[in-house]
C-alpha cells in the first residue's frame, strides 16, 4: 500500500471509517482483507474492518478488488462489528427471484378443471353415493382454496375456480335416470357464475376472466332453465347455445373492447378518437386526457376478456353439440341438428380469421373444428360399414384439411379477394345455421304435426 500512484497496476479508493477518510493506492490484486489491514494500521484499530459499498454490500474476502468492479476514485466503508450484507449480482443462492410462470400455470389449471369435470361425470354415474358425496366435497373444496385471491399465480387459479364449482354441482344433481339435464347444466352454470362473483368481489383488482364467467354462467343459466320450465326439449337449449356461440364468435371483440368517451377526448381540440388518445404531444396544444400507460392497461384487460370469451365458446361448443346431437332422434330434427352443427362450425372457423391474436384465434378454430370433429364422429356412428363409405369419409376430410392448408401457406386468407370471399362464406354460414335452429330445435316438426 502507497499514498501515490503512477502506474497502471494500482487502484487509488477512498476507505470512510469510525476514525475518519484514508485516501489509498492498492494493487489491483489487493484483496478487503489486505486493505482493512492497512486502514487498521493507519487509523491505530486493533480490529481489521470489513469493507462494503457505499449501498451496504459486503465485499467478499476471497477476491480481488478488480474482480469485484471496484476501480479508481471508487468509495469503500470501513464497518466494524456484526452486520448483515446485502446479496450480490453473483450469488447463485437468490430465491427472491423466482421467475414467473404464468402460461405454465394456466395450462395446469385448464387440465385440472378437466380432470374435476371427469371426475364429477363417473361419480354422478356409479350410483354409489358415498363416492359421490366424497367427490362433491373434495371438488367444493378444491373450489374454495381456488377462489381465495392471494399468493402466486392468483389470477390462473382463481379463473379456474367456478369450473370446480360447476363440477360439484353436476355431481351432486345429475341423475342417471331423469331427463332433466338442461335443468342441471343451468345448475352447473349458475354455480360456477356465483362462485366467479364472489372471487370478483373479495379480489383487490378487478379481473376479466371472473366478469366473462359470470356474464356466460348467467347466460347459460337462462338459456337451460327455459326448457323444463317451459316443458320444452332440452334440444332447445343446445341449439340455443350453439347458436349464441356462433355469434359471440363474430361480436366478442365489440363488446370486450369498451373505451369510455371521458378517455378518449382531447380538452382543448374537443377529439372524440381513438386516434388522438396519446400521452404527449409536440404541438402547444397537445394536453390529453388518457396517459400511455392507461392505453396499455386498456389494451391488456380487453385482450384478457376477449381471450376468455374465446375460451368459453369453446366449451359450450364442446358440450352443447354431443348433446344436441345426441338428443336429436327423429329424422328430421336430426337434419337440423346436422346442418345446425355443420354451419355453426363453419361460422366460427371464418370467424376466427378476424383476430388478430393469436390465443384467441387458436381457441376459435378449435371451436369450430370440435363442432365438425362431433358431427363426423356421429355420421361414421350412423353410417354402415362398409370400406366405400370409409373411405369417402375419408377422401374427403383430407381434402378440406389440403385446401385450408394450401391457402393458409400460401396466405391468401389475408389477401383482399379472400376476404370477401371469406365474408359472404360466413354471412351465408351464419344465416343456413340460424334456419337450421328452428329444425334442429323440433319447432318445425312441431309446428308440422299440429298443421297436418
Amino acid at each position: 500500500m502507497s499514498p501515490t500512484s503512477g502506474s497502471a497496476a494500482t487502484i487509488a479508493i477512498s476507505v470512510h471509517g469510525p476514525v475518519g477518510v484514508l485516501d489509498l493506492v492498492v494493487p489491483i490484486g489487493a484483496t478487503p482483507v489486505d486493505v482493512g489491514r492497512a486502514y487498521a494500521d493507519q487509523a491505530g484499530m486493533t480490529a481489521i474492518p470489513l469493507l462494503q459499498t457505499p449501498l451496504g454490500e459486503h465485499l467478499r474476502a476471497d477476491r480481488a478488488l478488480a474482480e469485484m468492479g471496484v476501480e479508481s476514485g471508487a468509495v469503500l466503508i470501513a464497518a466494524t462489528g456484526v452486520r448483515r450484507a446485502r446479496p450480490s449480482q453473483d450469488d447463485g443462492t437468490r430465491s427472491d427471484h423466482i421467475a414467473e410462470t404464468p402460461q405454465v400455470a394456466g395450462v395446469a389449471m385448464a387440465l385440472a378443471a378437466g380432470v374435476a369435470g371427469l371426475s364429477a361425470w363417473y361419480a354422478a354415474l356409479s350410483g354409489n353415493d358415498w363416492l359421490r358425496t366424497a367427490t362433491v366435497g373434495v371438488l367444493m373444496a378444491c373450489a374454495l382454496t381456488a377462489a381465495l385471491p392471494w399468493g402466486r399465480h392468483a389470477r390462473q387459479r382463481t379463473a379456474g375456480a367456478p369450473a370446480f364449482a360447476a363440477a360439484a354441482a353436476f355431481a351432486a344433481f345429475f341423475e342417471p335416470g331423469d331427463h332433466l339435464l338442461a335443468a342441471v347444466v343451468a345448475v352447473g352454470a349458475l354455480a360456477a357464475a356465483l362462485t366467479a362473483a364472489i372471487t370478483r368481489a373479495i379480489a383487490a383488482d378487478r379481473d376479466q376472466v371472473l366478469t366473462v364467467w359470470i356474464v356466460v354462467g348467467c347466460l347459460v343459466f337462462a338459456v337451460c332453465a327455459i326448457s323444463p320450465l317451459m316443458e320444452w326439449s332440452d334440444r332447445v337449449s343446445w341449439a340455443v347455445l350453439i347458436v349464441l356461440a356462433m355469434l359471440g364468435a363474430r361480436f366478442a371483440p365489440s363488446l370486450a373492447i369498451d373505451v369510455p368517451d371521458e378517455a378518449l377526448l382531447d380538452l382543448d381540440r374537443l377529439a372524440v378518437t381513438a386516434w388522438s388518445a396519446r400521452d404527449t404531444s409536440s404541438g402547444r396544444r397537445g394536453r390529453l386526457v388518457i396517459p400511455e400507460s392507461a392505453m396499455r392497461r386498456l389494451v391488456a384487460g380487453a385482450t384478457r376478456t376477449v381471450t376468455a370469451s374465446c375460451a368459453a365458446i369453446l366449451l359450450i361448443t364442446l358440450i352443447a353439440t354431443p348433446l344436441l346431437l345426441g338428443t336429436a332422434t327423429i329424422d328430421l330434427d336430426r337434419i337440423g341438428a346436422r346442418c345446425l352443427t355443420l354451419f355453426a362450425g363453419a361460422a366460427i372457423v371464418l370467424a376466427a380469421r378476424q383476430y388478430r391474436h393469436a390465443a384467441a384465434r387458436r381457441l376459435l378454430r378449435a371451436a369450430g373444428l370440435a363442432s365438425w370433429v362431433w358431427l363426423i364422429a356421429f355420421e361414421i356412428g350412423d353410417l354402415p360399414a362398409t370400406w366405400t363409405t370409409w373411405g369417402l369419409v375419408v377422401v374427403t376430410v383430407l381434402g378440406v384439411i389440403s385446401l385450408a392448408a394450401g391457402v393458409a401457406t400460401g396466405r391468401g386468407w389475408r389477401s383482399v379477394w379472400w376476404s370477401r370471399k371469406a365474408e359472404v362464406a360466413e354471412g351465408l354460414a351464419g344465416t343456413l345455421a340460424l334456419a337450421s335452429t328452428v329444425v334442429a330445435s323440433g319447432l318445425f316438426r312441431a309446428l308440422w304435426e299440429m298443421t297436418s
